[in-house]
């Protein structure tokens, strides 16, 4: 009887640990996600602890603020439908055709994707700015005193980087669904007598529709809040309502306005995150797929080959030119090419806007991202295993909980960082570790995402033949689900490295200003006059962007084939 006893308390102690450990994701998005935005609610509608509509009816009522909201859409619209259009071609070649280097190209095309923002508008910077190579030489064959091409602190800089940073989203989501149709319905069409337009427009548009809608509305939502690309080519001109936020945060302090703009935002993503998880579940309608190794083909006639060559060529103009400009100008200086931006990196000089060498920012940048990595992993895995309970109720709505860190801005979380984490026994306002546990909130569900298609894939029967034989529950982990779930684990904890190292929308918010980290150092060089100052940022963007390309092949080297849903 006592043995029994003693039995039935370690199952009782057993389960009641797993049910904590499957709270703590939970309790991490009640503390560090839902708290927060109900400060922001509260300082929103009631800043005197009392019903306060004041700044939402000058929110309604200041055409400033309305034309705020007019220029984030509109832009966001015509951003989507240049992307759409221009990558629209480039998914048809990946979807039908096969050709030397498509891999290494469909890697390279996506490195834009997992750029930091701030990485992005520097890169451009460098390739349309006054101080490019372009301009310089135009300006030396034409005998010009001014820069011919200056698109710094216009619409078309920000619609270019917009394209430039979402093409990769159309090319991956419609280009993968499409390489699965099976073409012989549009041959079909043609036999009957269709053209290739009308038998496109009839046939293969309407079955691409739910994967178009939802790659479009995925590219609306990252322009709609785009933040680190506005604020730094657009300049004191242009203001998306994440742009907004920060200057009424952290240059006028008007926190219940911020509050209210926040809110905004808040109630807009969630909409649209809503919208695109409903379009996401139309591709997954039944119909008559095939394999992509029976869709795609080698192109034979010149104008299949001019058509191939002439994306290709279009895909290295876009996305890698301002990427190469970018390297260049990190290495010229006034003396020519040398590496002494990177050398003024490990000095600090007098009069320097840091108070350490620049090269603390990248330790810094380090150490949060290793901070990083650990905690998105701890609480990946156990959601992810949260996830996979059988007979757990709790996993039916437990998948778009975790999901929600994705369908808010970062600026805004900042933003609620800021007025909800201020008093015991959650002061975090001034802690160095409230940026890791920020990036921890954006680095979660990518985690949760890489683990759990593999954890569902996992036959129950290997994890009970291993406990018949008498292995603990920690034994059959190590021994049974690490093994096959390694990789997945090592494609998550990159994705929060490269995240960590590039999170840029909260961090400007909550970085204490001796503890810069990379994002935060190259937008206060560029803010800074100098060429030495604009030669620092732009060699820290190139190591901030090296670090996140080679996160990214990482990942595409450790994924199992096609299994991950990012």
């Amino acid at each position: 009887m006592a043995e029994r006893s003693e039995g039935r308390i370690a199952g009782f102690a057993l389960r009641g640990l797993q049910i904590a450990m499957r709270l703590l994701p939970l309790a991490f998005l009640a503390v560090f996600f839902f708290y927060p935005l109900l400060a922001i609610f509260r300082l929103s509608l009631a800043p005197q602890g009392r019903l306060d509509l004041t700044a939402l009816s000058k929110l309604v009522s200041t055409t400033y603020y309305a034309r705020t909201l007019w220029f984030t859409t509109w832009q966001a619209v015509v951003s989507t439908l240049l992307t759409v259009v221009l990558a629209l071609p480039g998914a048809y070649v990946f979807a039908r055709y096969r050709f030397p280097g498509k891999g290494l190209l469909q890697a390279l095309t996506t490195i834009p994707f997992v750029l930091p923002t701030i990485v992005v508008a520097a890169a451009f910077n460098a390739l349309l700015g006054p101080r490019s190579p372009l301009n310089l030489i135009l300006k030396s064959l034409l005998g010009l005193e001014r820069s011919p091409i200056n698109l710094q602190h216009t619409i078309w800089i920000i619609l270019l980087a917009h394209v430039f940073y979402n093409y990769a989203v159309v090319l991956r989501i419609v280009g993968g669904f499409w390489a699965n149709l099976n073409p012989r319905l549009e041959e079909a069409a043609r036999v009957l007598g269709a053209n290739r337009w009308w038998a496109f427009w009839q046939v293969t548009l309407p079955l691409l529709s739910p994967a178009l809608a939802a790659a479009a509305l995925l590219v609306f939502i990252f322009c709609f809040t785009s933040f680190g690309v506005v604020l730094i080519l657009g300049g004191p001109r242009f203001a998306t309502l994440e742009v907004e936020i920060y200057r009424q945060t952290m240059h006028l302090f008007n926190l219940p306005l911020a509050a209210t703009l926040s809110l905004a935002q808040i109630g807009l993503t969630l909409a649209m995150t809503y919208a695109y998880t409903r379009l996401q579940t139309r591709t997954a309608r039944p119909l008559h797929l095939r394999p992509q190794q029976t869709t795609q083909r080698q192109p034979t006639s010149w104008r299949e080959r001019v058509l191939v060559g002439g994306n290709i060529l279009f895909m290295v103009i876009l996305l890698l030119t301002p990427l190469l400009a970018l390297a260049e100008r990190s290495l010229w200086t006034s003396r020519g090419y040398a590496l002494s931006n990177y050398r003024e990196l490990f000095v600090n000089r007098r009069g320097s806007v840091f108070f350490v060498p620049p090269v603390e920012a990248v330790r810094n940048s380090l150490a949060f991202a290793a901070l990083t990595v650990g905690l998105a992993l701890v609480l990946g895995i156990i959601g992810a295993y949260s996830l996979t309970a059988r007979g757990s109720r709790l996993s039916r709505w437990l998948d778009p909980l975790f999901m929600l860190p994705l369908g808010t801005s970062a600026v805004t979380l900042g933003f609620g960082y800021i007025i909800a984490l201020d008093r015991p026994p959650l002061n975090l306002r001034t802690s160095p570790l409230l940026i890791p546990l920020a990036h921890t909130l954006v680095a979660f569900p990518f985690v949760v995402r890489a683990v759990l298609p593999v954890l569902r894939g996992i036959h129950p029967h290997l994890r009970e033949s291993a406990s018949v034989l008498g292995a603990s529950p920690g034994r059959v982990w190590r021994e049974i689900d690490l093994p096959i779930v390694g990789r997945a684990l090592l494609v998550g904890a990159v994705f929060a490295f490269t995240i960590s190292m590039g999170e840029f929308g909260a961090t400007s918010l909550i970085a204490r200003p001796q503890m810069p980290t990379m994002p935060v150092a190259i937008y206060r060089f560029l803010g800074q006059p100098g060429l030495l100052n604009y030669g620092q940022a732009l060699a820290m963007s190139t190591l901030l962007m090296l670090v996140c390309a080679a996160g990214f092949l990482a990942i595409e080297r450790f994924r199992y084939g096609e299994v991950g849903e990012f």
